[in-house]
């Protein structure tokens, strides 16, 4: 198996914090690589993709732990196809739910810092205000519930960890997501409808990964659920005009709000999360 360790220079006598990333092929894991791969802050990552490292694998995770040394692992690594997970579950939980066990249990063996990231979906979204971390999840579709077991794997079997609930997630340069689908969407010059039945807050992987090497710097010991997001709130239709001004492309697409949005999988309707600062 060949890693791809970034090695960063040491700043004093003590070696640097290592960090593994798990999942590293996807837009938060690439966004984390390109914002670190020349830091300056005494910190060495390994990045692993699935193909190199999976989750799901219990005895080969355990292996790679044993013949490796780390101070904090920055799981990356889901399913998060909503749609699909639906129809299919047992593929979410297996990644979601028991793959985030597999790596709880290795981490609380190792005594790494285990840094999950969660979601919004969790929650019903039926509520009026902001969700904060003292919320009750309650999850209306198969990936929420999935991602919810998974942070009740990490709560009971480890002490130190963070779980990072974010919502709306992407990226400009990497993975597929609702931004670089708008813009496909004007090259092709089709007409697109967008819901404006579903309020959040997209985030920018830029955003939380600069939020998650923070614990890490600050050497954070403020263990627990954290949420984090961008600011501004804002429904699917609402994003997509803000795409496609920023992309100064507002009046090449044919934009339509569509009041009816029928998905497979049942939506929250608001999942504003209320930021923990570290």
């Amino acid at each position: 198996m060949k890693n791809k360790v970034i090695k960063q220079p040491i700043t004093s006598n003590q070696r640097p914090t290592t960090v593994l990333v798990t999942g590293a092929n996807g837009q938060l894991g690439k966004t984390i690589e390109e914002l670190y791969a020349d830091n300056q802050n005494n910190l060495g990552f390994v990045f692993v993709s699935k193909e190199e490292l999976d989750i799901t694998k219990a005895k080969d995770l355990r292996q790679f732990f044993n013949n490796n040394n780390f101070d904090y692992c920055i799981n990356c690594a889901a399913y998060t196809n909503v749609e699909q997970a639906e129809k299919t579950p047992e593929t979410a939980f297996k990644v979601n739910a028991e793959g985030v066990k597999n790596l709880a249990e290795v981490c609380k063996e190792k005594n790494v810092v285990l840094i999950h990231i969660s979601t919004d979906y969790v929650f019903d979204g039926e509520k009026n205000e902001p969700y904060t971390v003292d919320d009750i999840p309650n999850p209306i579709n198969e990936y929420g519930r999935s991602k919810l077991l998974g942070e009740q794997y990490v709560q009971e079997i480890l002490q130190k960890y963070f779980i990072i609930r974010t919502s709306w997630l992407y990226s400009k340069k990497y993975g597929n997501n609702f931004y670089k689908t708008i813009l496909k969407k004007v090259k092709k010059g089709k007409t697109f409808f967008v819901t404006d039945e579903q309020i959040g807050c997209p985030t920018d992987t830029a955003s939380l990964a600069l939020y998650i090497i923070s614990f890490i710097e600050v050497e954070s010991t403020s263990f627990g659920i954290c949420h984090f997001c961008d600011e501004e709130a804002m429904t699917w239709y609402q994003f997509a005009k803000q795409i496609l001004k920023e992309n100064n492309l507002l009046f090449q697409m044919n934009l339509i709000k569509a009041k009816k949005y029928f998905t497979f999988a049942a939506r929250p309707k608001s999942t504003i999360l209320i930021k923990k600062k570290i």
